[in-house]
């Protein structure tokens, strides 16, 4: 008999429903089976027979009974569910074997050193900026302007392009700062720089098409390539770049990293990048240009981009994940009208567009001055650190043993070993010393090349000289 459970939280027409769904599962209560009389059953249970009447609506709604004029209404064909049946929906489904995908997420825990969970006393992350209280302040107030601001509108669907005036800032921005004068239906907001690789890969290429990479490079578009069934084939870089000559003869696609080297931190030289350029216009494949922390500059300005040089095949990719905080999953990629257009169906058919409330945030960000006060800000930073970085290693001794490149631009340094060093087993003493350094092998695809790739942005200057000293003391 179904009974009223005074002290229970749930309304009385939900305790009723939910003991009548019981019986009718359980089968208490058997398939055709007539149920009682609404005005019965509520005198037998004490309640109003308007609460039967909603908890009967309810069954028949839901299909655990069915009703006719002459035979009232009856429990359903219900097929009772055996244990064992219970047990494998419980479990559901296997999922499918993705070695591509394992594959491709053990290569990124391992670049970024995912698996160590120890805590360090210093770590020299090359993959996080700076970030500090003033930005968190001026963060919130854009933030709050913004949930101000907007008018029911803004949560609509949104233009897969990304926030128009979003757009319009980062248009400004980059014809100011970087030379690069385009219109706003040549800028794609993405999510990050691997967004931005994967959207790609679905938009210009097809499966099996030869990827070229730099080799060492950036470990996440070949994963990212990879697993799109790319054919990823690496080139070597050396200390004036990417060497053009070795780019695989049917690449359909380049990826780079001119202004600052990912790993090595080289800046390719003048020569290579006409020499690539022209290779690209005579051969008619893409190159991805990832400028991902070249306004970091040490020496001069920040050097002229490929895109401002090749526009029609180059498609140009910024990310504010660098420039300001990972947790900003805002990027963009600058290209051809065309190219764009493509990128845009297929972003508008599987990620449809952007939250809104993010984009908000930092056109207000950007629009009141506050990414260009925190550039300048944490330039200064950079700037102290760099010179801590690169003075302490030199005096340390490590610069006589090892070879330091890329120290012109850019949040990270490489110190190159000999191809022999045993670069792992350097890592591990160091982490059991407190010290997280990041080798250079997880950056390679064929490349021997040995040696830590350093960041500084997140280490302040003091624990830079007391990072380094205990490196030293460990190596030397």
């Amino acid at each position: 008999m179904m009974k009223v459970i005074r002290n229970d939280k749930r309304p009385i027409w939900q305790q009723l429903l939910d003991q009548a769904i019981h019986n009718i599962t359980s089968g208490i209560w058997a398939p055709g089976e007539l149920l009682i009389p609404s005005r019965e059953l509520a005198h037998m249970v004490g309640v109003s027979r308007s609460t039967i009447q909603i908890v009967y609506e309810e069954l028949l709604s839901r299909g655990y009974t069915v009703t006719s004029r002459r035979g009232g209404t009856r429990v359903s064909n219900w097929n009772q569910v055996t244990e064992s049946t219970k047990e494998i929906v419980a479990h559901g489904p296997i999922p499918p074997s993705l070695p591509l995908l394992d594959s491709a997420i053990d290569q990124l825990h391992h670049w970024f050193r995912g698996k160590e969970h120890r805590e360090v006393d210093i770590d020299f992350s090359p993959h996080e900026p700076y970030v500090d209280g003033q930005f968190q302040k001026n963060w919130r107030q854009s933030l709050l302007h913004a949930s101000a601001a907007m008018d029911l509108s803004s949560w609509a669907y949104g233009n897969p392009y990304g926030f128009t005036p979003l757009r319009e800032q980062i248009q400004r921005y980059l014809s100011l700062e970087r030379g690069i004068h385009i219109q706003t239906n040549q800028i794609l907001l993405t999510s990050g720089a691997q967004h931005s690789i994967d959207l790609i890969a679905q938009s210009l290429l097809v499966d099996g098409d030869t990827i070229s990479v730099e080799d060492p490079g950036f470990p996440a578009a070949w994963m990212a390539m990879k697993y799109r069934r790319m054919n990823v084939v690496p080139v070597p870089v050396d200390e004036y770049g990417l060497v053009v000559e070795h780019i695989h003869p049917q690449s359909k696609m380049i990826f780079a990293t001119p202004s600052h080297q990912c790993a090595s931190g080289v800046v390719m030289s003048e020569p290579r990048r006409q020499q690539l350029l022209h290779k690209a216009a005579q051969e008619q494949f893409w190159i991805i240009e990832d400028d991902y922390d070249s306004e970091f500059r040490y020496r001069g300005e920040p050097l002229p981009t490929l895109f401002s040089q090749a526009s029609n095949n180059t498609l140009y990719l910024m990310s504010f994940s660098k420039m300001i905080a990972p947790g900003i999953r805002i990027s963009a990629i600058v290209g051809s009208v065309e190219a764009i257009a493509q990128l845009v169906r297929v972003q508008e058919l599987t990620y449809r567009h952007l939250p809104i409330m993010d984009q908000l945030t930092l056109t207000h960000f950007i629009k009141n001055g506050h990414f260009m006060r925190h550039m300048r800000r944490v330039r200064n930073v950079y700037r102290r650190r760099h010179e801590a970085m690169t003075k302490t290693i030199m005096a340390s001794g490590l610069g006589e043993r090892f070879t330091l490149r890329g120290v012109e631009t850019g949040l990270h340094m490489l110190l190159e070993a000999e191809e022999s060093y045993d670069e792992e087993n350097v890592t591990k003493l160091a982490l059991q010393k407190g010290i997280r350094i990041y080798p250079l092998g997880p950056y390679c695809l064929e490349s021997k090349r040995k040696g830590w790739v350093l960041g500084f942005a997140k280490v302040d200057e003091a624990s830079i000289e007391q990072g380094i000293h205990r490196l030293s003391e460990l190596i030397l």
